[in-house]
């Protein structure tokens, strides 16, 4: 397999944001969905509103989200659009709780944990697909990027629990208590986003913010406060290669406080994600970085 592109700036504006999507040279048509994370109420790292709203409403985009698993702020409905509004994302665009009426079921070809994807019913609205995320830690992933915003960001709340438990359970009240291994756990993501991206087809772009780098997930209601300073924007037509890159660039940072992301990303084996959704076709983790500057 050839080498992907991933473009790169080191500039984190609203304009820089723009002209990632535009680099990439494939228009998003028809109604598009933007996806992102909302973030936990008590919170403040997730994506700014003021940073992704010139590219959501030149995209004309709705910004999707599904409930969580966990019992928070953002598991029902209700209770999640209040968040939305909190953070200023309805300031931006309309925001749709995708899984509000319920789930849509996509078969996973090939997996080892998954034979289906459970995702929010309302992606039948969409013809296309930006997969905006904040790149960051995550307790349990080791690393939240496109792979992660992809699978349990688009899955519905029993859906989040499917692959929490690697298949073993849609209930979110069970699947706490008895979590897989961890490898099966990040095996069962990437099949997650297998169905999304064979769903979804060519109509996806992926771009990961890095910034407001903490080792804890937007998903956190207290995360620990980021311990590197920004990177940068990166985009790319393949999230496997967009991931491994963003990985790279804390790996290869001088930054004082890389080791402790890295000790994160470690400790929960967050690298192994990549190369099994390789394993499935989804991208590569050979990559081209081209910097935009």
């Amino acid at each position: 397999m050839e080498k992907a592109k991933v473009y790169f700036t080191k500039e984190i504006t609203s304009d820089s944001l723009v002209k990632m999507y535009e680099v990439l040279n494939r228009e998003l048509g028809g109604k598009v969905a933007v996806k992102i994370s909302t973030g936990e109420p008590g919170g403040h790292n997730y994506l700014n509103p003021n940073l992704i709203e010139k590219l959501v409403q030149k995209l004309n985009g709705t910004i999707v989200e599904c409930n969580t698993a966990y019992n928070g702020n953002r598991d029902m409905t209700e209770n999640h659009l209040k968040a939305a509004e909190e953070h200023g994302f309805m300031d931006v665009a309309t925001v749709d709780i995708m899984d509000q009426v319920g789930q849509l079921e996509l078969p996973v070809v090939g997996g080892k944990h998954l034979h289906v994807n459970y995702v929010g019913k309302n992606i039948e609205n969409y013809d296309s697909m930006l997969m905006l995320s904040h790149f960051k830690g995550h307790a349990m992933g080791g690393f939240g990027g496109a792979l992660k915003n992809m699978s349990i960001g688009v899955a519905s709340r029993e859906g989040k629990a499917w692959i929490h438990s690697a298949g073993r359970t849609k209930n979110p009240n069970e699947v706490w208590n008895s979590l897989p291994p961890q490898n099966d756990f990040l095996e069962s993501m990437a099949e997650a986003d297998q169905a999304v991206m064979t769903y979804v087809g060519d109509n996806i772009l992926f771009i990961n913010v890095m910034n407001n780098l903490s080792v804890d997930c937007d998903c956190d209601s207290n995360p620990e406060e980021p311990c590197m300073a920004d990177i940068g924007i990166l985009s790319s037509l393949d999230p496997v290669a967009l991931d491994q890159a963003c990985l790279d660039l804390i790996y290869q940072s001088d930054d004082a406080g890389r080791d402790h992301f890295i000790e994160r990303v470690e400790r929960q084996n967050g690298g192994h994600i990549l190369g099994y959704a390789e394993k499935l076709g989804i991208g590569t983790v050979k990559y081209e970085l081209i910097s935009i500057d």
